[in-house]
C-alpha cells in the first residue's frame, strides 16, 4: 500500500517552476532514495509534501496523497495536526533544527504534551529517556538536560531522529541527513533509521547525493534533474542498467573502489537556471545522445516495464550499462 502518492506536482515562485510535473510514491516498510544534483528541486519537493513550501514559492498543480487523503485539500490545521504525529521530516543540519536555547529533553517532552497530550511531566521524561536510549545515545537520563551544543554532530542528529519518533510517523521525510557527519557515523544514523523502519514499516524518503548510501539503504530510486524526475524503479535494476543518460552520468562519476585506476566520468556544462529553462529536454545541451527531436519537445515519462520509467527521446539501450556500475556502489 502506498503511504504517499504525489501525482504531477507543481511547484513554483511567480517567475519560475523549481518543481515541474513530479510524480512518484513510496509504499509502506520501503525507502525511496531521491537523488539529482544541487537545485534539481529535491528539498522543495520534500517541503512541498509537509505543505511548508519555502517563502515566496508555491504549490499551484498536482496531488500529495497521503494515505489515500489529498493533503492540498487540508485546512492548515489539519496539516498541522499531521505533521509529526503521520509525518516526521529529519533536517540536514540539526543545528538549524533544534532550539539552542532549550534543552534536548524539553523539545522532546514537548511532543507528548502538545501531540499526545500527556499531563503528567515524570510520563513525558520517562517517554524521553526511552527514546533517547533506543537512538543510543549514552547515559540518556543525564543527557537529558543537556542542550544541543553539548553534543556532537552525530548525537545531535540522533536526537532529532528521536524528536521524529516521538509520535510514531508513519511517513518519514529524512532531507540530506548524514551529509554534515563522517562516514562511519553516516552509517550509524541511516543503519539506526533502517531499524526504526523495520520495527515500525515506516515509509522513508531520503534525499541524498550519495549514491553508495542509495545502493546500501533504499528499495527504489527517483532521478531528478532540473525540477523533473528524469527515472525511476527498483534501485538494482536502475544502477545495473540506467537508461537515462544523466542517470548513467550520475553513476559514472561513482568512485570504484574495487577499480582504482578507473577516470570518472564528467557531465559537461551546468544545470539550467530555474526560469531559463527551454521547452525541450532540459538535459540536452549536457547530453551525448541528444538529437533534434530533444531541443524541440520534452520526453513524457514512459514505462519501461512494470516498475521502471524514465523520460527520454533516446534512452541508453538495455544492455548497454556494465555491472562495473553497480559494483562502483556496493562497496
Amino acid at each position: 500500500m502506498n503511504i504517499l502518492t504525489v501525482q504531477d506536482l507543481v511547484v513554483q515562485t511567480p517567475t519560475a517552476r523549481l518543481v515541474d510535473g513530479v510524480s512518484f510514491s513510496v509504499r509502506a516498510g520501503r525507502t525511496l532514495g531521491l537523488v539529482g544534483e544541487s537545485g534539481s528541486g529535491k528539498s522543495v519537493t520534500c517541503l512541498s509534501v509537509l505543505g511548508l513550501p519555502p517563502r515566496g514559492v508555491q504549490v499551484s498543480e498536482g496531488r500529495i496523497l497521503f494515505d489515500g487523503e489529498d493533503l492540498r485539500a487540508q485546512t492548515p490545521a489539519q496539516l498541522n495536526a499531521l505533521r509529526g504525529r503521520e509525518i516526521g521530516m529529519i533536517l540536514q543540519d540539526p543545528m538549524t533544527s533544534l532550539n539552542p536555547l532549550l534543552t534536548i529533553g524539553r523539545q522532546i517532552t514537548e511532543m507528548f504534551r502538545y501531540r499526545d497530550g500527556i499531563a503528567s511531566r515524570a510520563e513525558r521524561r520517562a517517554r524521553a529517556i526511552d527514546l533517547l536510549r533506543r537512538v543510543r545515545i549514552p547515559a540518556p537520563e543525564s543527557r537529558l538536560d543537556s542542550y544541543p551544543h553539548q553534543f556532537s554532530g552525530g548525537m545531535r542528529q540522533r536526537v532529532a531522529i528521536a524528536i521524529n519518533l516521538a509520535c510514531n510517523p508513519r511517513l518519514l521525510i529524512a532531507d540530506e541527513p548524514t551529509t554534515a557527519l563522517d562516514i562511519t557515523v553516516r552509517l550509524q544514523i541511516l543503519d539506526l533509521l533502517r531499524g526504526v523502519q523495520s520495527e515500525r514499516g515506516t515509509a522513508i524518503v531520503l534525499v541524498t547525493h550519495d549514491l553508495h548510501l542509495v545502493r546500501r539503504y533504499c528499495d527504489d530510486v527517483a532521478v531528478m534533474y532540473a525540477g523533473r524526475i528524469v527515472e525511476q524503479g527498483p534501485v538494482e535494476a536502475v544502477f545495473a542498467r540506467p537508461r537515462h543518460p544523466y542517470t548513467k552520468g550520475l553513476l559514472g562519476a561513482v568512485p570504484r573502489l574495487r577499480d582504482l585506476q578507473h577516470r570518472l566520468t564528467v557531465i559537461p556544462g551546468q544545470p539550467p537556471q530555474p526560469g531559463s529553462i527551454a521547452q525541450g529536454c532540459r538535459f540536452a545541451p549536457r547530453c551525448p545522445r541528444a538529437q533534434a527531436d530533444c531541443a524541440s519537445t520534452y520526453p513524457a515519462m514512459r514505462a519501461l516495464d512494470s516498475q521502471r520509467s524514465v523520460a527520454c527521446w533516446h534512452p541508453e539501450p538495455s544492455a548497454a550499462a556494465s555491472d562495473s556500475l553497480l559494483a562502483a556502489t556496493t562497496s
